[in-house]
């Protein structure tokens, strides 16, 4: 019988007064009987405007249906078909402004829980096999490179592995995930959960390369021309900082929120025992309003900051990170100073952080983004009190692949050109995520991989 309940199913979360003191998951998920109750409120729409919101086509109603029955495994049969990463993708998707914004159940109440429900699906499964026990897909005597091991990365290279694909993939760094690993908190996302998607990834036969830096270990050319690869996807992401350009952004204990992370995350710099320093300050001041903003305030908490506080320029109503998110920072205590602005870094006499001068602001005429412009209240002058400073205001893609292909074109703010279907300037050559877009969310680096993986397996299958 349908669960005509108005509101989602709760899912239980640790208390802000002790998750703000530990790096564990927050969110603790849905327990079967939980699944059951909340996919008993989906309406079955036939024309499945949810999915139509989803970047990457989920069947949304499908595997609802699925939970609904008990069939959970069936579930995640159904949402792997389209999602090479449905345990992250539960966790860390904007699912209010895409699947769940479209959910009928919404006009009446709260959407289904869409993305609670795509986690139980994945955290069901893996709770209950083992990578190795995937089905490999029959070779079909092809050779494709994907570069970075970001979302779109891994889409790509899933999409390109369940086709036959011989599929490597380059990483940079010492540790396959991109921006799932370095960039988003443990708290947020597990690293076990992402390392298992990889895995799973790695048992359907797609070769992880850590460690190569695409353009300087080895440059696209040479994968196209020396290494025998018939296609090359570009994910390498966004993840040069971007700083405001105002005075005293030299001093110590003035982070971009890039390092700031990559710290905390990739390096394990919150353990006891880790090599890795980070400054564990006691006034936080970060710079910004989205999602990385957030991350970044709440580890700073989580370091046993004092006062955290976060500066944005626009008021709560524009902040652009997940409604989520702000709920839990401010639950644990993160200060919002929004309508200001920074114009100065203090310095005290060790050349460190002794405050932040910023200057009040109002919202004027919307500008071309059609969001009010924020403009600065004459004589509005104050002083907030730091010794640590994070910038969380935007990065852009790294120069690195652009400088060492010839006749691959760029875009005015650095971004790789590439079309709708992820093709760029040199035939062979697909691009896709925040390399191309700059900063974007998760599932849209992900359909940009699934989106250039098709259109390289066109290219390769048109040469026959």
């Amino acid at each position: 019988m349908p669960n005509l309940s108005m509101i989602k199913t709760p899912m239980s979360t640790q208390e802000p007064c002790v998750r703000r003191q530990n790096f564990d998951e927050v969110a603790m998920g849905y327990t079967p009987e939980q699944a059951m109750q909340e996919a008993q409120r989906c309406l079955r729409c036939a024309n499945k405007p949810c999915t139509g919101g989803c970047p990457v086509g989920v069947d949304i109603p499908t595997f609802i249906a699925r939970i609904a029955q008990g069939e959970f495994e069936d579930a995640y049969q159904v949402i792997s078909r389209a999602n090479s990463l449905p345990a992250v993708c539960g966790r860390v998707c904007p699912q209010e402004t895409q699947c769940e914004k479209r959910c009928v159940r919404g006009l009446k109440g709260e959407p289904v829980a869409i993305g609670r429900l795509e986690r139980f699906a994945a955290d069901w499964h893996n709770a209950h096999t083992k990578p190795d026990m995937v089905e490999k897909p029959a070779k079909n005597g092809h050779k494709v490179a994907v570069v970075g091991s970001g979302p779109a990365g891994l889409a790509c290279a899933g999409d390109l592995v369940r086709k036959g694909y011989d599929v490597t993939l380059y990483e940079g760094l010492h540790l396959a995930g991109g921006v799932l690993v370095y960039g988003i908190p443990e708290f947020r996302l597990p690293k076990s959960v992402v390392q298992r998607e990889i895995d799973t990834l790695q048992a359907m036969g797609v070769c992880v390369q850590t460690n190569t830096v695409i353009g300087k270990t080895l440059s696209v050319d040479e994968l196209l021309q020396e290494n025998g690869f018939e296609a090359v996807f570009i994910g390498s992401g966004a993840g040069l900082p971007r700083f405001m350009g105002i005075p005293g952004e030299n001093l110590n204990g003035v982070y971009s929120a890039n390092e700031f992370l990559t710290r905390i995350n990739l390096m394990k710099a919150y353990q006891p025992d880790s090599a890795t320093p980070i400054y564990r300050a006691k006034h936080v001041v970060v710079v910004g309003g989205g999602n990385v903003a957030m991350d970044a305030a709440r580890c700073a908490m989580r370091l046993g900051a004092e006062s955290v506080s976060i500066v944005y320029r626009r008021s709560e109503a524009e902040l652009p990170a997940r409604a989520e998110e702000i709920e839990h920072a401010k639950e644990e205590g993160i200060c919002l100073r929004t309508l200001a602005n920074p114009v100065e870094i203090v310095a005290d006499d060790h050349y460190g952080v002794a405050g932040v001068r910023c200057v009040e602001m109002m919202l004027g005429e919307p500008d071309a983004s059609g969001r009010r412009r924020p403009v600065e209240k004459p004589d509005s002058v104050f002083v907030l009190d730091a010794d640590c400073v994070i910038m969380a205001i935007g990065t852009a893609p790294n120069s690195l692949i652009k400088s060492t292909t010839d006749g691959l074109k760029i875009q005015s703010w650095g971004g790789i050109q590439a079309d709708q279907q992820g093709a760029t300037s040199r035939a062979g050559v697909y691009a896709g995520g925040d390399a191309v877009t700059g900063s974007a969310t998760v599932i849209l680096a992900m359909g940009a991989g699934k989106t250039a993986a098709a259109a390289m397996d066109a290219y390769i299958m048109e040469k026959q």
